[in-house]
């Protein structure tokens, strides 16, 4: 079976050549790996002592960061090293400054493999959340580096559970240390014979709590709200946005609403502009503009939308019409804010345990959509309930990397 896997990795390699020729993002997939090797050669000597982290896009190196913070803290004198998977995770942080080298992670072949752990030797080696390529594993096991697993999630479906997995499993051999969200999790791990599992939780609690104790202040945000209750659209897509545009257009003038779409291309921009009938201006347009005199205020750029929502009454997170299901909902609940989000989360544990305790409301129709921010936004208790619950969630939740700190050797 590892032939075989070693073999779709080759075969992978090859066919992604062929696709970057049509594809912008795996271009950037293709040509991004391209000189991993001569950077590393160029930023790390043979005396450097280094620690690497490895993240599968943006989502999971945010996961980590507390740890990668907390591990630079303690250990100031070694070189950080993160490797990111995807395109849309290197390509928004690839200038990050917690990191020493920033690059793509080469394939999982053999040679890969050990080409770029010869290179940068870490001393630790961290894997978040998933994303268990088994050649770099093997490598690391060898060299009994210690390894940690953060934030890991395991669920039946994956290849460790079936009974044709048997390499997978034996991967996991090289982890020091299993750190996961939950109890489940734990049960599956040791089920495949390991004890060296730890209840965590999830760092991205201790993530978005953090947020509070920065400034957060964005004036012409202030200016659109105006002091009026505003509803924030966070990473939408078309789906989210038709539901949205429906409310905005028969919805009081009293009430704002912020969008920030998953897509800011332009002709999306576009096609959300046609949809809403109400006065909307574009971040890109606002210079010069009394923005209080807009109901909509539309933010075609990236890189604020965690400060948007520290103006929020109620948030809207996208993504729950489509697959995998929605955004991030902890950073507007670590605000406070009533979350509403559509059908599908059921594959985000944090989704799950919000909705079950009230502070996240699912919605499926343009009726219901209506009926839950009509009731926010007239039933003042009912607002304060919700918002205390999701604010009750963060804290309630917060410290793991706390736990992860106290056994890295």
């Amino acid at each position: 079976m590892l032939f075989l896997y070693n073999l779709t990795i080759y075969i992978a390699g090859f066919f992604l050549k062929i696709i970057a020729l049509f594809s912008p993002k795996i271009k950037l997939f293709v040509e991004g790996r391209k000189n991993v090797f001569s950077t590393l050669e160029e930023k790390i000597k043979a005396e450097d002592k280094t620690i690497w982290f490895h993240s599968a896009s943006l989502g999971e190196y945010e996961q980590g960061l507390p740890v990668i913070e907390k591990i630079k803290e303690k250990y100031p004198s070694h070189k950080i090293v993160v490797t990111f998977f995807s395109p849309s995770g290197y390509e928004v942080r690839k200038n990050n400054t917690v990191a020493d080298v920033t690059i793509y992670l080469p394939l999982d072949s053999k040679s890969n493999a050990k080409n770029f752990l010869k290179l940068v030797h870490p001393e630790l080696a961290f894997f978040i959340k998933y994303e268990f390529w088994l050649n770099y594993l093997k490598e690391l096991e060898k060299s009994k580096t210690p390894t940690y697993l953060i934030s890991g999630i395991f669920r039946d479906n994956q290849m460790f559970f079936k009974w044709y997995g048997g390499f997978y499993r034996k991967a996991l051999n090289a982890f020091t240390y299993f750190f996961v969200q939950n109890e489940k999790s734990k049960q599956k791990v040791e089920s495949l014979g390991f004890n060296n599992v730890i209840v965590s939780g999830d760092t991205r609690f201790d993530r978005v709590n953090a947020i509070l104790e920065r400034d957060n202040r964005l004036d012409y945000v202030g200016n659109f709200k105006n002091n009026q209750p505003t509803i924030v659209i966070g990473s939408s897509w078309p789906k989210d946005e038709i539901l949205i545009a429906e409310y905005i257009n028969q919805a009081p003038d009293y009430v704002k609403f912020i969008i920030a779409p998953h897509n800011i291309k332009q002709d999306q921009i576009s096609d959300l502009l046609s949809k809403i009938t109400k006065p909307t201006i574009l971040f890109s347009e606002k210079e010069n503009k009394d923005l209080s005199t807009y109901n909509v205020f539309i933010i075609d750029t990236i890189g604020i939308l965690t400060k948007i929502y520290s103006y929020g009454t109620i948030a809207y997170v996208g993504g729950g019409f489509g697959n995998p299901g929605i955004h991030n909902i902890l950073e507007p609940a670590t605000f406070g804010i009533p979350i509403v989000i559509g059908p599908n989360y059921s594959s985000f544990a944090e989704a799950v345990a919000l909705v079950e305790i009230g502070g996240c409301v699912t919605i499926s129709t343009s009726a219901e959509l209506k009926a839950v921010f009509d009731q926010l936004l007239n039933d003042k208790n009912f607002l304060e309930e919700k918002s205390k619950i999701c604010k009750s969630f963060i804290q309630d939740n917060k410290g793991a990397t706390e736990t992860i700190m106290k056994l890295i050797s």
